[in-house]
């Protein structure tokens, strides 16, 4: 079925003449095939709400508890790596045991609390975890998303001494949720993590690249010295317009760049801010 609606929305892509998509199979994974985002195309980051976008955007990110919309590109957002605020105590009561914890506590991200971190430090635990989040990808397919947007690749940088998890282990865990998304027809984005990006798309199979603040940290070279045009370049407002001005200049018309308020809220909501070049 998944099969058939990705043969599907690459016929549809190719009559509406959506630019540059195409299709590629991951043999190497014998997967089913699965489609990019065009390059360049215009981006909405919806993780906030799901609103209607502008005419002209062909690309849109909406959390998996959202619908896709018909007639364009779209990239269902699951937390892979962490838990979302509103989810904790349901990974409390039924995975306890599958959250890093220090001194008996679940480890909460320091930067965004509610948020724990997902224990990928053994294969027993990485294997339970993909029974849910590989799940949550399912659901993503059978919705008609084109692909996910794995969050928190990063997680084992910010385990506040608890020494649980490991580089290899996040790495071993989305070699699972690319096999898993290319079973699904799904194609997959390295969200962040530049530390990552040589292996991101060679070893791990990554397929495009969803980059926050790549400008601010210099590092937007790096993301298309790995992955050329497929890169998603988000901006946002809070660090002023400066670095946004700055990636329009050099990379208009090759990637996708946003501009966007850090919680990305819907349109019409007080501090909604969206830009694009």
């Amino acid at each position: 079925m998944i099969q058939s609606r990705q043969a599907a929305s690459c016929l549809a892509a190719t009559l509406l003449a959506v630019t540059a998509t195409a299709c590629t199979t991951r043999s190497s994974a014998g997967t089913e095939a699965v489609r990019q985002p065009p390059p360049a195309g215009v981006f909405d980051y919806q993780l906030g709400g799901p609103y209607p976008p502008a005419g002209d955007v062909r690309i849109v990110d909406r959390d998996r508890t959202a619908d896709p919309l018909k007639g364009i590109y779209n990239i269902c957002y699951v937390n892979a790596f962490q838990t979302q605020p509103q989810d904790g105590r349901w990974w409390r009561v039924k995975h306890p045991n599958l959250l890093v914890r220090k001194q008996g506590r679940p480890v909460q991200d320091p930067d965004w609390p509610g948020e724990y971190l997902l224990d990928t430090s053994t294969a027993a635990k990485r294997t339970a975890l993909l029974e849910v989040v590989g799940g949550w990808f399912d659901g993503c397919a059978r919705k008609g998303f084109d692909a996910v947007e794995p969050d928190n690749l990063d997680s084992w940088t910010r385990t506040g001494g608890a020494g649980v998890l490991t580089r290899s282990g996040n790495i071993a865990f989305a070699r699972l949720l690319v096999h898993r998304a290319h079973a699904d027809g799904l194609a997959i984005a390295q969200k962040n993590t530049p530390q990552l990006l040589t292996a991101g798309r060679s070893s791990i199979g990554f397929d495009f690249a969803v980059a926050e603040e790549c400008e601010v940290y210099g590092e937007c070279g790096r993301y298309t010295s790995a992955y050329g045009k497929h890169v998603i370049e988000i901006e946002y407002t809070d660090n002023g317009r400066a670095a946004y001005a700055r990636s329009c200049r050099a990379r208009s018309g090759q990637l996708s760049i946003i501009l966007r308020d850090r919680d990305v809220v819907p349109e019409g909501t007080a501090g909604y801010s969206y830009s694009a070049c």
